[in-house]
């Protein structure tokens, strides 16, 4: 996994020494339970998160240029809904004092385009909850095309289940074809 770089960002692996910028905005429950997952407890969540998250599969930190700080995260995994297609699934988080600025939308964009491009992905899928209506806004704007809706598909980290909203971007209608 290499660095990837944006006019406003740094997309770079995570390292132990980011633990303190994750849980600095991961602890906030504005971030974490739209996603699913709950506000990190303490630093030491946040380290076991990198090591066993983050580290083993392709998820970068999102960094703010100007200061070096890991402000989010963005990566690809494994299409649980396309078994045998050559399908990634991207998420990403950003810290609630990063949005409203356009970033996640620019560092999706970069992140697809290296989908695409550099993995020689087929397809990239996002799903989301019906209620994250800033996710379901980089969405549109990364040119998903919506598939529907999985009723009770996500278990988060309470046991609600919770109903997903499904997109697709297909290499054909990245590349315009």
């Amino acid at each position: 996994m290499r660095k990837l770089e944006t006019d406003r960002l740094i997309l770079s692996p995570w390292t132990r020494k980011d633990a303190a910028d994750l849980y600095e905005y991961a602890r906030n429950p504005n971030v974490g339970p739209h996603a699913g997952w709950k506000p990190h407890a303490d630093i030491k969540e946040s380290r076991k998160i990198i090591k066993t998250v983050f580290q083993p599969n392709r998820v970068w930190a999102i960094r703010d240029k100007e200061n070096g700080r890991a402000i989010g995260s963005i990566g690809f995994d494994t299409d649980k809904y396309r078994p045998g297609v050559n399908s990634r699934e991207l998420g990403y988080s950003l810290s609630e004092d990063y949005w409203g600025k356009g970033l996640m939308t620019e560092a999706a964009t970069e992140v697809i385009r290296y989908g695409f491009e550099e993995m020689k992905l087929d397809m990239i899928c996002i799903c989301t909850g019906p209620e994250n209506k800033r996710s379901q806004s980089v969405i549109r704007k990364c040119g998903f095309t919506y598939e529907g809706m999985l009723r009770r598909a996500y278990r988060i980290y309470d046991g609600t289940l919770r109903d997903v909203l499904c997109h697709s971007l297909m290499k054909e209608e990245y590349y315009g074809n």
